[in-house]
């Protein structure tokens, strides 16, 4: 099979890691022993994590702008870890070829990707737009062959996800909405890709193991073994520019829902909103993109006697997002070799906090793997 081809929107910390995680895993090779080590799937159908070549990258900061993907990953405001051994770290001493040094990031459109706040702290924690024209964003991907825009773009920009959302339309690119903006369990977005026969993941990525996957799954294990869940709280803070985007909480609507409808829609008897609370909580600089979680549970188990139950979870926030993505991209790139177009239920429901459609993950999990195999 031939390379995917993708282009990524907002060239931060989780487009830094994935970025990363597509040269580390190419560099181990299949045969390496750790060739699967921190993937949900080494395979799916047939393509490893090195069949992706991102070929178009846009962001509108003025450090990223200009400059090869494999240079601006690093650029801050990032601030993910870096993931050792990758290609063109052993050839830093080298003439590094074009495919290493990845495309060069062009200028997007601001729209509202930017929260005013921000103007208020440091510049090497928040963004600072380039003074440079927008590029004709469809126009990129077609000219670069793209077939699958991920996007990355900051929680409550909502007007920036919805354009981005039309240039691939435009483009005849399949979409993998990452973030809460609803795109995907939107009738009339769901409705306009599946007119183009495109296919469409989403919306708002499910970490690999992080707060919302465990919430849920705890929540699943409360009803199933018989305890009454009467109270629960999930409270996040980090250091990254999605925490500090996220204190102005007028851009924090969508991010509330689609984690707290993942966690309620594994109970048959969803909480009073005022007895669940979940959402992100404080920006710590320090804490760079370590994600630190806690979650509370009270509940009543037999007899009517009281559990509660206190969880600290603590991870680097983006590398923890690229691992489902690295399998979203492949799954979409299955359905465009089916010519399958519209919303792709079982990786959605596996993939995403605010699928279309809610199911247990278990559950989703065999989904996908029928789809993997196309059953």
């Amino acid at each position: 099979m031939g390379k995917i081809k993708v282009a990524i929107v907002g060239v931060g910390n989780c487009a830094s890691s994935l970025v990363q995680g597509i040269g580390y895993y190419k560099g181990l090779g299949a045969g390496h022993p750790e060739a699967g080590l921190g993937l949900m799937n080494r395979k799916v159908g047939p393509y490893a994590p090195g069949d992706i070549e991102v070929v178009a990258a846009f962001d509108i900061d003025k450090r990223k702008v200009g400059k090869p993907l494999s240079e601006a990953i690093f650029s801050a405001p990032n601030c993910t870890k870096r993931i050792k051994g990758l290609a063109f770290d052993k050839n830093k001493n080298k003439k590094e070829n074009k495919n290493e040094k990845g495309p060069t990031v062009e200028m997007g459109h601001v729209l509202d990707g930017i929260s005013p706040h921000m103007a208020d702290y440091p510049e090497e924690k928040r963004f600072i737009p380039a003074r440079r024209k927008p590029v004709d964003i469809a126009k990129v991907l077609e000219k670069t062959g793209a077939r699958i825009l991920v996007n990355y773009l900051p929680v409550g920009s909502e007007q920036a996800v919805r354009f981005y959302a039309e240039e691939a339309l435009k483009a005849n690119a399949g979409f993998i909405n990452c973030m809460p903006v609803f795109i995907a369990s939107s009738e009339d977005w769901a409705g306009r890709f599946e007119e183009k026969r495109l296919p469409i993941i989403g919306d708002d990525i499910k970490s690999q193991i992080g707060a919302t996957i465990i919430h849920r799954t705890l929540a699943k294990l409360f009803e199933d073994r018989g305890v009454k869940l009467d109270k629960t709280y999930q409270l996040n803070v980090g250091g990254n520019t999605d925490f500090l985007n996220m204190l102005n909480g007028s851009r924090l609507k969508s991010k509330k829902i689609s984690k707290t409808q993942a966690v309620q829609s594994q109970m048959s008897s969803p909480l009073k909103s005022e007895d669940i609370h979940i959402g992100p909580s404080d920006y710590v600089p320090w804490l760079y993109d370590n994600k630190v979680c806690f979650i509370r549970m009270e509940a009543r188990i037999f007899g009517n006697i009281p559990i509660d139950l206190e969880l600290r979870l603590s991870v680097e926030d983006s590398p923890n997002s690229a691992g489902v993505v690295i399998d979203a991209i492949r799954c979409m790139q299955l359905a465009l070799d089916r010519n399958v177009g519209g919303i792709l239920s079982a990786p959605s429901a596996y993939f995403m906090k605010h699928p279309p459609m809610q199911f247990p993950d278990a559950v989703a999990k065999t989904m996908v793997q029928d789809f993997i195999t196309g059953k």
